[in-house]
């Protein structure tokens, strides 16, 4: 098995307002010498906004701002922006985050030239429900009865008396268009799954309907091995290397003592990312440090971000859904032992 090193807490909350409950699941990006860490950060009442900081290097921060970056200003957001993710496009910064609207959780986008200046793009998911998704879904054959042991609310919508979509959360960008396409992970329950569009004006409901309708096409990752059985979602932005795509993805488990959550990793082939070249069939790390454990959420390796630096990586996630937290590895290392996994 691979050795990770545990770095440890890196973030801790604040008596600021906006982060005195909790701070988690960062994204990470490096610009020269700048590492740029946008965090959850969560005050009293679950009500999240985006945090910020700067590192002078993987491990020291430079800088932290004191009120947040982003906070919530639309409907489709008005309970928190959560868990963001960023990635470089061409010459624009892509910020995904999970909006929540207090029923809706579902995948949103902001851009920025400058990482400091954000235009909210609104929602890039479908918004449905559970009767028409699973219509159109199976038009095609049968699809995991996950899907709709995870995904079917209509008791829980009849209850609340609300409009409730399928929740479509861990909206991931790759840093560069493939065969000329801008493509994005996301993560309806249990697996993950990819988008590929000439430019974000197609993602219409038209679009969705469409895409809906060959769903099984689109699935990326399924669960495979037991320490994620439960579900996946897509974590940290993919990263090219000569040896394919690496995801960083995070494995749940629900365990007699709770879900456990720990962070994976996978190859992808990089011109045709639907195909998977390799996987680690163990956890690439799992909740052991007692900051791991024991949280506002026990059990949780959440990783949202990470960056290359002299040949390591460096992986930022949220720790027991409470502070953020980093590992590394040596990336020839971590590829070298994914090889060996090829399918």
């Amino acid at each position: 098995m691979i050795k990770v090193k545990k770095e440890g807490i890196l973030l801790v909350k604040t008596a600021n307002g906006f982060e005195n409950e909790g701070v988690l699941n960062p994204a990470a990006i490096r610009d020269g010498k700048n590492i740029h860490l946008f965090y959850r950060a969560v005050s009293k009442g679950n009500y999240s906004s985006i945090g910020y900081c700067l590192l002078s290097d993987p491990l020291t921060v430079e800088e932290r701002s004191d009120v947040p970056l982003l906070f919530p200003q639309m409907d489709y957001e008005s309970r928190g922006m959560e868990d963001p993710r960023v990635s470089r496009v061409e010459d624009r910064y892509y910020m995904t985050y999970t909006a929540y609207d207090g029923v809706n959780a579902l995948g949103a986008l902001a851009v920025s030239d400058d990482l400091q200046h954000f235009e909210k793009m609104g929602l890039i998911v479908p918004q449905i429900a559970y009767e028409e998704f699973s219509h159109l879904a199976e038009s095609k054959g049968v699809i995991n009865e996950k899907y709709l042991r995870y995904n079917d609310f209509r008791q829980i919508r009849k209850n609340l008396g609300r409009k409730m979509f399928i929740w479509d959360k861990n909206v991931v960008f790759f840093p560069r268009r493939i065969n000329g396409k801008l493509c994005f992970l996301h993560r309806i329950k249990p697996d993950i799954q990819l988008v590929e569009v000439n430019d974000l004006s197609e993602l219409t409901t038209d679009f969705w309907q469409q895409y809906l309708l060959r769903f099984n096409d689109s699935i990326v990752l399924s669960p495979r091995f037991t320490h994620e059985v439960s579900y996946i979602g897509a974590g940290c932005p993919p990263i090219e290397t000569a040896s394919g795509w690496l995801l960083i993805y995070h494995g749940v488990h629900d365990t007699v003592n709770g879900y456990v959550y720990s962070a994976c990793a996978a190859l992808l082939d990089l011109e045709n990312p639907r195909k998977e070249i390799s996987r680690l069939p163990y956890a690439l790390f799992k909740p052991e440090m007692e900051w791991e454990l024991k949280g506002e959420v026990n059990n949780v390796c959440f990783p949202t971000g990470c960056i290359e630096m002299d040949g390591r990586l460096y992986i930022y996630y949220g720790a027991a859904d409470e502070r953020v937290a980093c590992a590394s590895v040596e990336l020839s290392v971590l590829l070298t032992e994914l090889l060996k996994y090829s399918i």
